[in-house]
């Protein structure tokens, strides 16, 4: 079918669905959660079936490439069956993964086979303690043998994820982009969203922008700008020399609106059209309402895009100005 139909006002065409299938982590990480969370009972999630159904949608649609997402994708019961059947549509140009690495030693392998192509793997720190109290988990050492894992089953590329913070983690920018570049590695550093009250740290303290840590790299290594294109909002830069880039996800210093061409789906079937807005469609009453009309579904999506909003508006500040936590959004 694959009619190209998901198009907002202001003429963006979305190719790309972040598909969260559960809200529940073995991870407490500061930024993205609370340590003593509340996670949706069961029976609101959505089935594999439905986030199967929902898939199918985006795909009939003109979606070109799905990350799944959480929480943490990888403790879901029964994943694999949901990505071996995305990972056999010839549609699909991506299928990739976003996890904290803990579950990879024993799921690398599987996934590829299943067809995940690329993975996106969370690692603010190289240092045992200052993991431990980033995460509230002391597995640093799970998450390293996890990467080396990956790094054995073939992905088509593996990326990590460093949400940057200053006073906590920024002194080991450097330490980061060598770990990444020894392992043939990219790595995207992050702004942190505002997204969810935090007590671990004031945010506009920790803030460190993606200016900031680019000139921290390139006080060791000569950047040049890439022209990789990936789907996701991260602006990337070759290390020469190297086969590393190094992305930089920037929500505050430098919106990436202007060409978003991604919705997600959280574990309970809301679609958030914009991270940065509250606002959501609730796909999981449409599903259970109407089970397998598939029509119904793709309608309900394209008149919900006519209400994506042209860009958020994130703050460095205290202000809360979304307030579920990253965790349930899915990343």
């Amino acid at each position: 079918m694959n009619t190209h139909q998901l198009v907002d006002p202001f003429g963006r065409r979305i190719t790309y669905l972040r598909l969260s299938v559960t809200d529940r982590c073995d991870f407490r990480c500061t930024y993205c959660m609370s340590e003593d969370m509340q996670f949706a009972p069961r029976a609101q999630i959505l089935s594999l079936e439905e986030l199967y159904a929902v898939a199918d949608a985006f795909i009939g649609l003109g979606v070109q490439r799905i990350r799944i997402t959480g929480g943490e994708p990888l403790v879901r019961k029964n994943l694999l069956s949901l990505l071996q059947r995305l990972g056999q549509r010839e549609e699909l140009d991506d299928l990739a993964i976003t996890t904290n690495g803990s579950q990879l030693v024993e799921m690398a392998a599987p996934l590829r086979a299943a067809g995940v192509r690329r993975l996106n793997i969370s690692l603010d720190s190289l240092q045992r303690e200052r993991f431990a109290a980033f995460t509230r988990r002391d597995k640093l050492d799970q998450v390293l043998a996890g990467i080396d894992a990956a790094r054995a089953a073939g992905f088509e590329r593996i990326k990590l994820n460093s949400v940057v913070q200053s006073g906590r983690n920024d002194d080991e920018v450097l330490d980061l982009v060598e770990f990444a570049i020894a392992r043939g590695l990219d790595i995207s550093f992050i702004e942190e969203m505002p997204l969810g009250s935090v007590v671990s740290h004031s945010r506009e303290q920790t803030f460190c922008s993606s200016d900031e840590v680019r000139q921290r790299i390139e006080q060791r290594h000569a950047l040049v700008r890439s022209s990789k294109v990936t789907g996701g909002p991260s602006r990337y830069w070759q290390v020469v020399g190297t086969q590393t880039q190094v992305g930089f996800i920037s929500p505050h210093s430098h919106n990436f609106c202007g060409d978003c061409n991604r919705v997600r789906v959280t574990a309970e079937g809301k679609l958030v059209l914009c991270l940065g807005h509250d606002n959501a469609l609730d796909l999981k009453r449409l599903l259970r309402a109407h089970p397998g009309d598939g029509e119904r579904l793709r309608q309900a999506l394209i008149e919900a895009l006519r209400l994506k909003p042209e860009r958020h508006h994130f703050a460095t500040d205290e202000q809360v100005q979304v307030v579920r936590f990253m965790s349930i959004t899915g990343g």
